[in-house]
């Protein structure tokens, strides 16, 4: 960084500090926890030797923030996928169903933002499809920060409502469902081969927030990936040429997802535990009613405490989840 030809590439400069601030600050944490530790152990023996129980309190509320601590770096460590460390690209489509399923698409798109800013990530909106009469049919966040993309990887895959809908005049009980699709921010120095002679790339009036330059002009990108189907778009920059360059930095985050996928899918085969990720398999199921609980079908993780998940407390999922795929890999490296 002191070389003078640091700042030659600015973007890619930036994202170098960005990410030795990020190990700077494990560092800091980790120290912190050690002087922390050594706090608490003169604070012990003062205890023990003047039989000072007023302290109690003092100790428990010391060692109570030395577990939080410790726990929020083991939860560091559990990350292993090579791109943990970027920025997170989250789509989120909602299924059959209509106003329900719209309905339930922009609760999960609160949730998420919520999940990102408790835990002091940026979000960023790329693109946005307002429902029919309500919610959301279609929207893609960008969550900039450390360990955005290991953090938010768990969420990929179908989430489940189960709920009285305030759409229905009978008050019946209605089952909605939204897939989410995570995948990391990727910069050009990743080695994804694109030919854009297999791209179409398709203008459009963007709709949704931005004012009349907006919807006057065709500044929204679709590009459709013909030999996979993959299909990205952006409308959230204000120019057809900014669209097109974050429309082609999610494809290329798509087709590595992609790759990574179809990768993965071989090896799970080999091992004979395959399952195909599908509309109705879901990851997670939300049940408001008639009684209040949040299930994670893979890890079995669960709580009633529906209102705090649906306001960004996902931190229990999310480590169980990193937990489950930790042990995982411990159990095929003694199989090696």
């Amino acid at each position: 960084m002191g070389e003078p030809s640091f700042w030659d590439d600015p973007e890619k400069a930036s994202k170098i500090s960005k990410d030795v601030d990020a190990l700077k600050s494990e560092v800091e944490e980790y120290k912190g926890l050690e002087t922390g530790l050594d706090d608490l152990e003169v604070l012990q023996e003062m205890a023990a030797e003047e039989q000072d129980e007023s302290l109690i309190p003092e100790l428990d509320e010391a060692l109570r923030k030395i577990k939080e601590d410790l726990h929020h770096l083991e939860l560091g460590m559990l990350l292993s996928e090579e791109y943990d460390a970027n920025n997170a690209i989250l789509t989120l489509h909602a299924g059959a169903g209509g106003t329900e399923a719209q309905d339930w698409t922009s609760m999960l798109l609160r949730m998420f933002t919520r999940f990102a800013e408790r835990n002091g990530y940026q979000v960023e909106m790329l693109d946005y499809l307002a429902g029919d009469e309500a919610g959301v049919k279609s929207a893609t966040l960008q969550i900039n920060g450390h360990n955005a993309y290991g953090f938010f990887r768990s969420e990929k895959g179908v989430h489940r409502l189960v709920r009285i809908s305030p759409f229905d005049a009978n008050a019946r009980r209605h089952t909605s469902f939204s897939a989410v699709d995570v995948m990391p921010e990727l910069d050009d120095t990743v080695n994804v081969e694109i030919n854009m002679d297999e791209v179409r790339v398709d203008l459009y009036r963007a709709s949704g927030a931005g004012g009349q330059h907006v919807n006057k002009t065709s500044s929204a990108v679709r590009m459709t990936h013909l030999p996979t189907g993959i299909v990205v778009q952006c409308q959230n920059e204000r120019s057809q040429l900014q669209n097109r360059e974050k429309a082609l930095q999610l494809l290329r985050g798509k087709l590595y997802a992609f790759e990574k996928a179809r990768q993965d899918a071989k090896i799970s085969d080999l091992a004979g535990d395959y399952q195909a990720i599908e509309w109705g398999s879901q990851i997670r199921s939300y049940v408001f009613q008639p009684y209040t609980m949040v299930k994670d079908h893979r890890t079995s993780c669960e709580t009633s405490n529906v209102d705090g998940v649906m306001d960004g407390d996902l931190r229990p999922f999310v480590e169980a989840f990193l937990r489950q795929e930790y042990e995982a890999r411990k159990l095929a490296a003694k199989q090696i």
